[in-house]
């Protein structure tokens, strides 16, 4: 048997809501054996650990489907843990009815600009392929709401925001209006779910730790959805502002079959998303995807 001390450090990043905690709450809560490994979870918001895997700091890392585009020498995608929107997805919203083509030229307040949420609305916006599709200012994901209702962040008028994880579901309790939602206009495009958001592991690990983390990973999901109440009680802390109701709700939206495996129609979907991003010019190199064995 391995000692604690001897096992191998696997620093695992995901955000802080409740989708990616109810799917690592077995690996969080020590409810599966992991063998020589010993995990050590890091909760950050997506762009940040967006931005830290160009330095592969960690491991085994959530990161936005656009992101892993500019991280394909470091990280290979887990056959698991996808956030796929099923005609559905992050949505843009104001405080007043609106239409999609009046927020060209508009500044919306965006979590990241390597998000897949800040990439899909560049395609929805610059379909046409006339000038600016629209001006931007960063603001942490969970404070766009807030920054939407105020019409400005630090000086900067904003006309919408784009909004992610548990938001899509609170957005009203702020009297804010939906003007687009961009999982369904994706699906319109393509047939396809949205893939917003993998789980990367670190290419320089080799073969044999790349397919034990991404089995763990999976066995983790698993368990979860086995488990149910107390993943979700566990998930719960990390739901701002969404009761039990709201909060299953949204575990459901993301942790699905989906998760458990991409499939051939979840990697056809993040093909798409790669060459429809480089074609607009978003995405510099095209990059077909690379995923676990």
């Amino acid at each position: 048997m391995t000692s604690v001390t001897n096992k191998q450090l696997i620093r695992v990043g995901h955000s802080p809501d409740p989708d990616d905690a109810f799917m690592f709450y077995a690996l969080a809560k020590d409810k599966i054996d992991c063998g020589p490994y010993r995990f050590e979870h890091e909760l950050v918001d997506i762009e940040t650990l967006n931005r830290r895997a160009f330095a592969g700091e960690l491991e085994l890392t959530a990161v936005s489907l656009h992101a892993y585009a500019h991280l394909a020498d470091k990280y290979i995608l887990c056959t698991c843990g996808a956030s796929m929107g099923d005609n559905y997805g992050p949505m843009v919203v104001a405080r007043e009815p609106r239409t999609i083509d009046s927020l060209r030229g508009r500044t919306i307040a965006v979590p990241g600009t390597l998000t897949t949420a800040y990439l899909t609305l560049r395609l929805c916006l610059g379909k046409s392929g006339l000038g600016a599709d629209f001006q931007h200012v960063v603001v942490p994901f969970d404070e766009i709401l807030d920054v939407v209702v105020a019409g400005e962040h630090r000086g900067k008028a904003i006309d919408a925001g784009l909004i992610i994880h548990e938001g899509q579901l609170t957005y009203g309790d702020q009297n804010l209006h939906l003007v687009v939602d961009l999982g369904q206009w994706w699906m319109k495009e393509t047939g396809l779910p949205l893939p917003l958001g993998a789980n990367g592991v670190r290419t320089d690990l080799g073969e044999t730790a790349i397919r034990d983390i991404n089995r763990l990973l999976k066995q983790s999901i698993e368990y979860g959805l086995a488990h149910r109440q107390p993943a979700l009680d566990y998930a719960l802390q990390f739901g701002r502002g969404l009761d039990q109701l709201k909060a299953d709700t949204f575990v459901g939206m993301y942790v699905n079959d989906w998760t458990l495996d991409f499939g051939s129609r979840g990697r056809q979907a993040v093909r798409e998303l790669l060459a429809r991003g480089h074609t607009a010019g978003v995405i510099p190199k095209l990059v077909e995807p690379q995923f676990v064995a």
